[in-house]
């Protein structure tokens, strides 16, 4: 399965078992991808996370 990368239009394999809602980095940029579907395969920017100061 393939997916295309937002940022730099890279082809990912996606690995067997992947599941929707799991992190991916591209290999080509770098970036960290989420899963968002399956079908079709597609990819986007993965939220950052904020630092919880533990409040």
């Amino acid at each position: 399965m393939k997916a295309e990368c937002p940022v730099c239009g890279a082809s990912i394999d996606l690995p067997e078992g992947t599941v929707a809602g799991e992190l991916l980095e591209c290999p080509d940029c770098g970036t960290e991808l989420e899963v968002t579907s399956l079908e079709p395969p597609t990819l986007s920017e993965a939220p950052q996370e904020e630092e919880d100061w533990g409040q």
